[in-house]
């Protein structure tokens, strides 16, 4: 028989490898998430609170753009929590 119209059933071994690169992937992008939410959502804020001089950009710019990226992290966890769903049972 063909098998593009009757494909095989996929072996145990498949599915862990297709779950582990999914859980990898996850990983990686909810890896960036936190990376953005902590070098751009945090670090500037801190920055502004505990340096004695001026800050170098107006602290609405800064809050804006902490917010932003706050925001593009959470979109990122999202995405691989979405991301996991493909796991095979």
């Amino acid at each position: 028989m063909d098998n593009a119209l009757f494909p095989s059933k996929p072996t145990a071994r498949s599915v862990l490898i297709a779950n582990e690169r999914t859980k990898l992937t996850a990983m990686y992008v909810n890896a960036i998430a936190g990376s953005i939410f902590t070098v751009g959502g945090l670090a500037p804020i801190f920055a502004v609170l505990y340096t004695s001089g001026p800050p170098s950009l107006p602290v609405p710019v800064i809050v804006g753009l902490a917010v932003i990226c706050w925001i593009t992290s959470g979109t990122l966890h999202y995405a691989a929590r979405r991301y996991l769903k493909e796991l095979q049972g």
